[in-house]
């Protein structure tokens, strides 16, 4: 696993400063605190008075306005001058409607791992910090749950799993259960019951104009928020369905093999995972290209998590395939549901979940299966760009992550704004890398895209199909949320009905 590729010179220190919770004793007015910062540009003495006694305020300056703000990619992140707790549903409505009427940039932020480069297009402005937002309240009937809109998704899988429930959430332990869920979601559980979206049952939503709503499927504007979300506005509360906990057993066997198999890998990959599109509902297929001098002091090796829901080990049929080509080591463990974190190296304690200041694009592609070829061609054109103790890219990742897809497939490809439910495979180039300058950025995106277009040609069509929430942040509307025509100017419709001045448009926008 990665882990050992981090290390802690990476993590920046922060000065101790000060913080107002609105309410407080003390100055009135947060402005006050820090009255020659940037964000003096901003008056919120008016919004003060309207929030609640949880609401807080930060300015630059602070420790918790610098925390809050870090981003895990540097990557032309959004720099706001100044940032609001909401204590409330209804304190989110009230910044949005001041925001709204002095033409006030906004954005919600919950953490990682939002990445993309149209963030950087926010370069002043309100960042709405939703954390204080998470609550979790599970129905008497035991049928749902209604979760705050800044909780945590390990948070949410602990509280439901005490309660003998679960619901289909991201997979990195880190990340907010809401973020991935408005772009649809993919999940352990997706096998079974398809996307976090498509857990959805109704949601509070604060719309561009402050209005604070609840909506469901009467709500033409319910197809939009499962899939394209972010563009139509913050979604303070929502309610999903929740399960029976059918299986605690988890089992899984991490073989790594030498990157000269790599045909040989992603033809047995075919064979035992993609089924030509069969895939079992309990089984999961998740690859990662890394460097490991431990084992191969040249190129990239290849780890394969085969993950197997309901044993206590995984079939042999899964695995023999691989352990046949003779890997450089195998791990087998078991475990529950929580051990999947740790096991795949994306744990609250694990390096992705970490704030290390490096940027981090990602260059994602569906794909409906492994093109052996094109495999190889991707493999060789990496290993060139990362292998080697000078290459700045050391530290990169390329991602193969095979979910179980039968649940997802089991709903109609117009059922919501996520597009891409016949595919089986995300990939995603992931290069790592410190700060530099332009000229470097242009080059990680030139090496990205041209991995990125080595697999699509292997697809053997014209199309970039992405997911949003991996996305670097300029493949645009139809490769983020579907080429038809008809989709397209649904979603159109709808942000003009319910944001026409394109006050959500930072996050992967519409128009």
């Amino acid at each position: 696993m990665f882990t050992r590729f981090f290390t802690s010179s990476a993590v920046a220190a922060w000065t101790v400063a000060s913080v107002l919770p609105i309410g407080s004793c003390g100055p009135t007015a947060p402005q006050d605190v820090f009255p020659r910062t940037p964000a003096a540009a901003i008056d919120v003495k008016p919004l003060a008075s309207q929030l609640s006694r949880g609401a807080q305020i930060y300015y630059p300056g602070s420790e918790l306005f610098t925390n809050y703000t870090v981003r895990w990619s540097n990557l032309s992140p959004p720099t706001p001058n100044v940032v609001i707790a909401p204590g409330t549903e209804k304190d989110v409505a009230q910044i949005v409607k001041f925001a709204a009427k002095r033409d006030i940039p906004i954005l919600a932020y919950n953490g990682h791992h939002g990445a993309l480069t149209s963030l950087g297009k926010m370069d002043y402005g309100i960042q709405i910090y939703m954390p204080q937002l998470n609550t979790i309240s599970i129905a008497k009937n035991k049928s749902s749950v209604t979760i705050g809109g800044g909780t945590n998704s390990k948070k949410l899988t602990d509280a439901l799993w005490a309660a003998g429930k679960q619901t289909v959430t991201g997979t990195c332990e880190c990340v907010s259960y809401l973020g991935p869920a408005l772009g649809g979601g993919h999940g352990w559980l997706q096998g079974h019951h398809g996307l976090i979206s498509d857990q959805f049952e109704s949601m509070n939503v604060v719309l561009a104009n402050g209005d604070l709503k609840t909506i469901d499927t009467k709500s033409d504007l319910w197809w939009a928020m499962q899939g394209a979300g972010h563009n139509f506005g913050i979604v303070t509360s929502v309610t999903s369905k929740i399960y029976d906990i059918e299986n605690t057993d988890w089992a899984i066997d991490t073989i790594i093999l030498s990157g000269d198999k790599v045909e040989a890998i992603y033809k047995a990959a075919n064979e035992v995972f993609i089924q030509n599109g069969t895939q079992s509902a309990k089984t999961h297929n998740w690859s990662y290209w890394q460097n490991d001098a431990s084992l191969d002091a040249e190129k990239p090796v290849i780890i394969m998590y085969i993950i197997q829901e309901g044993v206590k080990v995984v079939d042999s049929r899964y695995t023999k395939p691989f352990h046949d080509l003779g890997p450089l080591k195998s791990t087998p463990e078991s475990g529950t549901y929580h051990d999947l974190g740790a096991w795949t190296g994306i744990a609250l304690d694990s390096p992705p979940c970490q704030d290390f200041g490096f940027n981090n694009p990602r260059f994602p592609i569906y794909t409906k299966a492994y093109n052996t070829t094109a495999q190889k061609k991707a493999y060789e054109l990496y290993a060139s760009a990362i292998s080697g103790a000078n290459s700045p890219y050391t530290n990169s990742i390329f991602m193969f992550e095979d979910y179980a897809t039968a649940g997802i497939r089991n709903r109609p490809a117009d059922a919501s704004a996520f597009a891409f439910r016949d595919v089986h495979i995300l990939a995603a180039p992931l290069i790592i890398y410190a700060p530099t300058n332009k000229t470097q950025d242009d080059a990680v995106k030139q090496l990205g895209n041209q991995l990125r277009e080595v697999i699509r040609e292997g697809t053997g069509s014209e199309e970039v199909h992405t997911y949003v929430n991996y996305a670097y942040g300029d493949e645009g509307t139809k490769s983020w949320y579907g080429y038809e025509t008809w989709r397209q100017d649904r979603l159109k419709a709808l942000k003009k009905k319910y944001d026409p001045q394109g006050r959500f448009s930072y996050y992967a926008p519409i128009a």
